[in-house]
């Protein structure tokens, strides 16, 4: 299936719901694209805070308190 057939098969059932979830759904995944500009900061800065995500995301992150306790000389 085409881009445009997948499209307007999406369009269709979006039109066809009533479903309040599935409407909210895909206002989320379009506002979640949009809030992904990153402006004029560097690449670099864009990678590292993605992998940061995806390390907090994995649990493999700190919590805030313990951070703060292993850097508070710099705070």
């Amino acid at each position: 299936m085409d881009i445009q057939t997948e499209k307007i098969e999406l369009a269709k059932r979006l039109l066809d719901t009533e479903d309040k979830n599935i409407i909210d759904a895909i206002k989320s995944v379009f506002e979640s694209f949009d809030s992904e500009e990153w402006g004029d900061l560097p690449d670099k800065v864009v990678t590292d805070v993605k992998e940061s995500v995806k390390q907090i995301d994995m649990g493999q992150g700190i919590q805030h308190a313990q951070a703060r306790e292993t850097y508070k000389k710099w705070l």
